[in-house]
């Protein structure tokens, strides 16, 4: 078994300071694949003060030192490209093929968009006769999940690296192989010591050690909406900086003039890939009741063409769920819609047939849910998807806002001018038109208590940056 059980402070590898281990578990297997050290306030106080001794001298690095730093770190990834998709596979359970397209390659493309604001960002600006400067923001502490594990960790690294911050990162203990990966990258890499320190721990500890501490400036978070609150209550002490990515509950509104076979197969399949385990996930299907039942032959079909297996077998289209604990809250909810009244439509309680071992849930689908009932008020984060009739356009709007979350949402028209209408309706960070994907150079965050703050792109970056304003910086014009 792999033995992790050092942090990278410093510019070291370095023994944590009280030993306490950790087991990674393969959530395909149930089996452990790896030992990690879980960290202590002590550890993280070291980490913290590397951080603050480096950003001495990093903050004050030009920006063709930080493009050139930018260049050497995007190379070091490639070269371990394979390595870091097939660990993602082993410890979170995606299939090779979405590692390998998606989780993978959305660390380059993080490091390749900043990157390129890096090199036409405007840090000062004279107006009249006063200078607008924009300066790193200070130490920056970051909390990331299991998920997308390292799309979480680079797309709050290369901003931070770029805008002159120094930072010390606690991945998920769930998920966490992959980033001492990408610490040995940046260390290939050339980061100086001390700019970036990795130090992992749970929540509780770690997580609230870094919250807490005076040291540093700013507090980035993804993950659940409950621990979000813990960071900000931890970091309100300090007056510091939190920027939160939290929980969503998505809504995906079909309307009357979209073309439903493609519209309901995609939303199935677009719920259903990385095991349901996305934040933004159309985990509300909203559809014309009177074409209701046509839509729920569509779902149940789609949803059924789902393989569910090992993440390394040819031909999978979604692995296990990520631990033990997510099957057990998923099944718990699954059975919450049953009893509650929803019409199940294919999938429900237990394992798939033929699968006896790891944490694979069956791709499930609930018929005739209303916007009251627990599984369309709670995020999931499994492969279970909400399919809510509506009577008017109104209806679907108002339903669709109906909610705590407003991280992302979801609309299909045959006319993208329909869909834009109801689009400026939604109360969300992000809007899909007919399936559009992700894009780098967009926002992403939300609304509500989907979080604060921005990330991704130029709003990323931005996030990093303190605003000075310098008076009587130029001499006023005659």
């Amino acid at each position: 078994m792999l033995e992790r059980l050092q942090f990278y402070i410093d510019g070291k590898w370095v023994d944590p300071v009280e030993p306490k281990t950790l087991d990674v578990i393969n959530p395909a297997t149930e089996e452990p694949i790896a030992r990690i050290s879980l960290g202590s306030k002590k550890d993280v106080d070291k980490a913290v003060a590397a951080a603050r001794r480096a950003f001495e001298t990093y903050s004050k690095t030009s920006r063709e030192e930080r493009i050139a730093l930018f260049q050497k770190i995007i190379a070091a990834y490639q070269k371990r490209y394979g390595e870091i998709a097939e660990t993602i596979s082993k410890e979170m359970g995606a299939p090779t093929r979405l590692s390998q397209a998606a989780q993978a390659a959305t660390g380059i493309g993080h490091f390749n968009q900043i990157l390129q604001i890096l090199k036409d960002y405007q840090f000062e600006e004279v107006r009249g006769s006063t200078a607008i400067v924009r300066e790193p923001v200070g130490v920056c502490g970051f909390i990331t999940p299991w998920n997308w594990p390292i799309n979480q960790i680079t797309c709050k690294v290369a901003p931070a690296l770029a805008a002159g911050c120094t930072m010390v990162l606690k991945p998920s203990e769930i998920a966490p192989l992959n980033a001492i990966l990408f610490a040995e990258v940046l260390h290939e890499a050339g980061v100086p010591p001390g700019v970036f320190n990795l130090v992992n721990g749970d929540g509780p500890t770690v997580g609230e050690a870094m919250s807490a501490h005076p040291g540093i400036d700013m507090m980035s978070f993804t993950g659940s909406t409950r621990a979000g609150i813990a960071v900000a209550k931890a970091a309100a002490e300090t007056v510091k900086r939190v920027a939160q990515e939290l929980g969503g509950k998505s809504a995906n509104i079909v309307l009357e003039d979209a073309d439903l076979q493609k519209a309901v197969a995609g939303g199935v399949m677009q719920m259903m890939t990385n095991s349901g385990q996305s934040c933004n996930a159309p985990s509300r299907m909203f559809v014309p009741r009177k074409k209701q039942d046509e839509a729920i032959a569509i779902a149940k079909a789609a949803a059924e063409k789902v393989k569910v297996g090992d993440p390394f077998a040819e031909g999978t289209t979604i692995g296990p769920v990520v631990s033990e604990t997510q099957f057990n809250k998923i099944q718990g909810l699954i059975k919450k819609g049953i009893d509650e009244g929803a019409t199940l439509v294919t999938g429900g309680l237990g394992r798939p047939e033929g699968l006896n071992r790891g944490y694979y849930v069956r791709p499930t689908v609930f018929a005739n849910v209303t916007n009251d009932m627990t599984i369309a008020r709670e995020e999931i984060f499994g492969p279970v998807l909400s399919m809510l009739p509506y009577d008017s356009e109104a209806d679907a709007v108002s339903m669709a806002n109906d909610t705590v979350y407003g991280l992302s949402g979801y609309v299909q028209s045959g006319s993208i001018e329909h869909a834009r209408k109801v689009a400026s309706q939604l109360r969300t960070g992000n809007v899909h038109l007919n399936g559009a994907g992700a894009d780098f150079t967009a926002p992403f965050g939300g609304y509500k208590q989907s979080g604060n703050g921005r990330e991704w792109g130029d709003f990323g970056f931005e996030e990093f940056l303190e605003v000075k304003a310098v008076l009587g910086y130029a001499e006023k014009a005659a």
